[in-house]
Formats: structure tokens, C-alpha cells, sequence
């Protein structure tokens, strides 16, 4: 009977509870609520005439589904967050207890005509995510979406959909399978009753929800007018981590992600990146080092000797004591590590550089 969203009668049913303002909406001789304005009576009026709250929960209980209400066990806590605007009650499809998946969950969204770089971030986040237990939170759209929740089953991870319709209605089409694999493995979640269609602003407010059940959003590609964007400053209003995927600066597909990142938003490269932020204490990414040359493992007095080396041609001890401002001593004992190392070779009374040389096929190449 509620749309979405709608603060002002989310106001109501706080003040007056479900059973007062059913009443008052139901009724044409009943009092409306204090401050309604005749118009907006009228149509929550109309709309009230056409609820059919026992065909649906007939409906959703034929899916295998459910309805649930704020208070209840399976209720979500976070989404009180939400105040006024927060749903009157969710209607869900599948097994899975939908507040202990929320209590460890990420949302993923994204553009929905995305490129191959952003589908495959998408999916690779999502099964890095799922398979470290934690659930991925998208609108089953096309796009960045439908990749996410396709990472999330292939690693046989928990994955939520929420919808903009009903459960029972599939959108978009052509994500039909997908959102029954999801119903099978997961969890389908809606606002709106069975049978209830998308609009324009149901998609907005269906992205408060999304924002509101996770710990976080990450978000992987998107214009600068773009929906996931929504969710992102939803979320970062809610106090919960904001994070961006990076792409290239050229793309326009990634510069509302990049307008993002310059403001409140976090950089994530990879699942360990995204835990490390919503994850416990001690969930830490890994060190991100480059790859460790041997002279990377000499101690500071041979490194300087080495380094004092000409590229070409050799060198007397005494000429590289100076210039690495080694004594002559401690020098020479350097030189006989480093040839034993095989960075150096002696020449007589000079040293130099030991020339690597490479074997491929018969061929050979030498090089410093």
C-alpha cells in the first residue's frame, strides 16, 4: 500500500503503528493522520481499496517465500538505520536466514552496459568476497550486477538480490534464470508485494536498502549520472565504507567512480582489500611488495661497492674505496663476497661487472 521510501507515512506508522493507520488509509470516514494533506490521502486512499494482503502472503508462501516485519528474529537491524524511510517489511525467497547473511555482507554494483575489464573486476570480487564467507548485496541488474551475483554462485557463495518489483517478479527478463538460481542459493528480496512491477523510482529507492543491509559498497564502473552512484552516497550518509575499483582515466564508464574516490570513497584493488575495511580486527590485506632481486638481499657496504662498479669495464680496489667511501680493507673483503655471489669477477688486478648471459635456443645474449 506504502511506496518505498515514502518518509512521511514511514512517520505515521511510527506514530500511530500498522493497525491505527491501516485504518485511517483504509477507511474513508476515519481521521487521517495529523498534517496529511488531502491529496496524498487520497491516493494512499486508492491504493488501500486495491491491497490484497492475504492473496499476497498466499502468493509468496506458494514461492516458498516469506514476509517478514521489523521485530521479527529474521528482521535485519541495520536497515533501522534508515529512520522514517526505513521498508515496512521485506518479502523474501530462499532458505538462508536473511539477517545472518546481512551481518557479514558487501554490496557490489555498478553500470549496467559495463565493459569486459569491469565485468571480470565484478566477478572475480565477487567470488573472492563469497569465498571468504561473506555476502554479495546487488540489485540483479545487467551489468556489474549480474556479474557480481555470478561470481558469488560460482564460488557456491551466498549471494542477496534486491529487487524492485516483487519476488515473483523477475527484472530485468533477461536475468530470469539468474534470479531463480539465486532464490535456490541465496536469497530474492523486495519491498513491493508479488506482482508489483519496476519504476524509475523504485530503483532509487530500491538502492537504499541495498546500502542500508551491508557493511559496505563497493562500486566497479559507473557514469557520472549513474545509479550506483546513489547507493555510494547513500552509504556513505548511513556511515557505512564507501569503495571504488579504479579503471582507466579515458573510460567514461569510470569516471563516476573516480569523482567518488576523490571524495570520501576508498580505493580497493581485490577481495583481501575490501575485508581489510568492513572485516574484522586482524583481517589485514597482504603486503604488496615487488619482486625481490638478489641484490635486494646484500647488506649496505657490499650494495655500495657494487654500485661503485663502472657498467663497462673495471675498477681497482682503491678506486672503489673512494668512491664508495668504503675503507680499502673492508673493501677487498666485500669484493670476494660478491664474487662469490657471482656479481663480480676479477680481471688481474681490476675488477668488474659479472656479464649475465642468457641461453635460448641455441642463441645467446649477454647483458648486465
Amino acid at each position: 500500500m506504502l511506496e518505498p521510501g515514502d518518509e512521511t507515512a514511514g512517520r505515521w506508522l511510527r506514530q500511530m503503528g500498522p493497525v491505527a493507520l491501516w485504518h485511517a488509509l483504509s477507511q474513508d470516514d476515519a481521521p487521517p493522520p495529523v498534517g496529511a494533506s488531502p491529496t496524498k490521502i487520497a491516493g494512499l486512499r486508492l491504493r488501500a481499496a486495491r491491497a490484497r494482503p492475504a492473496a499476497d502472503l498466499a502468493a509468496v508462501t506458494a514461492l516458498g517465500g516469506r514476509f517478514l516485519c521489523p521485530g521479527d528474529d529474521e528482521w535485519p537491524g541495520q536497515l533501522d538505520d534508515l529512520g522514517d524511510a526505513r521498508p515496512i517489511g521485506l518479502w523474501v525467497r530462499g532458505r538462508a536466514n536473511l539477517r545472518i547473511w546481512a551481518l557479514r555482507s558487501v554490496a557490489v554494483v555498478g553500470a549496467r552496459a559495463c565493459t569486459d575489464y569491469g565485468a571480470h573486476l565484478a566477478t572475480t570480487l565477487g567470488a573472492g568476497l563469497a569465498d571468504r564467507g561473506w555476502t554479495i548485496v546487488s540489485g540483479a541488474a545487467y551489468g556489474i550486477d549480474g556479474a557480481a551475483h555470478r561470481g558469488a554462485l560460482a564460488a557456491d557463495g551466498p549471494t542477496i538480490a534486491v529487487l524492485a518489483s516483487g519476488v515473483d517478479h523477475s527484472y530485468p527478463r533477461g536475468h530470469t534464470e539468474l534470479i531463480d538460481r539465486i532464490a535456490e542459493q541465496g536469497l530474492v528480496v523486495a519491498e513491493l508485494p508479488p506482482g508489483d512491477h519496476p519504476t524509475r523510482s523504485r530503483f532509487v529507492q530500491r538502492n537504499r536498502v541495498i546500502a542500508a543491509l551491508t557493511r559496505g559498497t563497493v562500486v566497479v564502473e559507473a557514469e557520472l549520472r549513474s545509479g550506483s552512484l546513489v547507493t555510494a552516497r547513500r552509504a556513505l550518509a548511513l556511515g557505512r565504507y564507501t569503495m571504488g575499483m579504479p579503471g582507466p582515466v579515458t573510460s567514461g564508464l569510470s569516471a563516476g567512480v573516480h569523482q567518488l574516490l576523490r571524495g570520501e570513497a576508498t580505493v580497493v584493488t581485490d577481495a583481501d582489500e575490501v575485508i581489510e575495511l568492513v572485516g574484522s580486527i586482524g583481517d589485514l590485506a597482504p603486503e604488496r611488495r615487488g619482486p625481490t632481486l638478489a641484490r635486494d638481499l646484500l647488506d649496505p657496504v657490499a650494495r655500495r661497492v657494487l654500485e661503485a662498479l663502472p657498467a663497462r669495464g673495471g675498477a681497482d680496489p682503491d678506486h672503489l674505496a673512494r668512491e664508495s667511501g668504503t675503507p680499502r680493507d673492508l673493501t677487498r673483503g666485500k669484493l670476494f663476497e660478491l664474487q662469490a655471489l657471482g656479481f663480480v669477477q676479477r680481471c688481474g688486478a681490476r675488477w668488474e661487472l659479472v656479464r649475465r648471459v642468457n641461453s635460448t635456443g641455441g642463441s645467446r645474449r649477454g647483458g648486465t
